[in-house]
């Protein structure tokens, strides 16, 4: 398939830069992945879809402070990275700007307690950098670290925490998994109210999710892998839903990458790795059987998941219509409920 097949035209006006407030007051698409038909609803109405016996999956992994800015040692050149993935004991891997100048042995300060050394390239363009600190890690970058909103952003939050969901608990994700940011405790306690089970797993969001796709041939895109791990408990809680023909229910496709990767003969195994699997049109689901997702930027490989669960003709004509009906796209917009 091309990359081109995956485009669409976007007025700039319809790309959120806030959240709505409430959270739950964004607009839901409930899509019917096999006809294509679609009605128009609000978040705060997702509990009328939910079944008994459904299986919510969330991530519950948090995001971090993970722009960090400072200056090349000893030119005092301006530097920014963004931290993605700890690759050793105090070891990042990192995206770096302006890259050209962060060569391996580059030295570089963020603060008076917090420096670093680049050691290498990575084979997706970015850096692995070497931290030296004094005092805890965590603590310097909670105070100097800022929250990595998307470059599509333009506006400045009023509260970090509107980059947060309310189930936030895992600290690691370089973005939020932004299905997610429409819940509220007041719908969470409404979905289990319905009968349906809530169950957490954890996928730390970086590079992989948000990297662009360059290849014209998509299949010839490598994702780079994020780290995720699944309790027992959250593993047992899909696998009983599967085994009883109950529906698994996944919030955002960091949750469907989760679950698809750990779902190997439709079982979804505990444990803690990496994946960096890449589900385009032509994938069988072997777990999750619908979704809650946002919507996507064109030739994206989020919009590329998501076809992959109706037909791409028929989630293209779902995206004209919420052009048409004046949807708020990506990262803060409106959402779709994929049943």
């Amino acid at each position: 398939m091309k990359l081109s097949d995956f485009s669409y035209e976007l007025p700039q006006e319809l790309i959120a830069q806030h959240p709505a407030e409430p959270r739950d007051a964004a607009r839901l698409m409930v899509y019917d992945r096999r006809s294509g038909a679609v009605a128009h609803e609000h978040f705060y109405d997702l509990a009328d879809h939910i079944r008994a016996g459904d299986v919510l999956v969330f991530n519950d992994s948090k995001v971090i402070p993970a722009r960090l800015r400072g200056n090349r040692v000893p030119t005092g050149g301006k530097v920014e990275i963004l931290l993605l993935t700890p690759v050793g004991t105090d070891t990042w891997e990192v995206l770096v700007k302006p890259g050209k100048k962060a060569l391996p042995g580059t030295v570089l300060q963020f603060s008076e307690d917090l420096g670093g050394t680049v050691l290498a390239h990575t084979d997706f363009g970015g850096r692995v950098i070497k931290f030296s600190y004094k005092g805890v890690f965590d603590d310097i970058i909670d105070r100097i670290g800022e929250m990595p909103l998307p470059p599509y952003i333009h506006e400045k939050m009023n509260d970090p925490n509107e980059y947060q969901t309310v189930y936030a608990r895992e600290k690691g994700s370089a973005a939020a998994p932004t299905a997610g940011l429409h819940f509220t405790d007041k719908l969470l306690a409404k979905i289990r109210e319905k009968g349906a089970e809530t169950v957490f797993v954890t996928l730390h969001v970086g590079l992989g999710t948000f990297r662009p796709v360059t290849e014209e041939n998509i299949e010839a895109h490598k994702m780079h892998s994020e780290l995720f791990s699944i309790t027992p408990a959250a593993a047992a809680a899909v696998n009983r839903a599967k085994d009883e023909g109950r529906r698994v229910i996944a919030v955002g496709t960091t949750s469907v990458r989760t679950l698809e990767s750990a779902g190997a003969g439709g079982r979804v195994k505990a444990g803690a790795g990496r994946t960096d699997i890449f589900i385009y049109p032509g994938y069988t689901f072997r777990i999750v059987d619908a979704l809650v997702t946002n919507f996507h930027l064109p030739e994206s490989t989020l919009l590329m998941l998501i076809s992959a669960m109706s037909e791409r003709e028929k989630i293209l004509r779902a995206y004209e219509i919420a052009v048409e009906e004046k949807y708020r796209f990506f990262s803060f917009g409106d959402a779709m409920f994929i049943h």
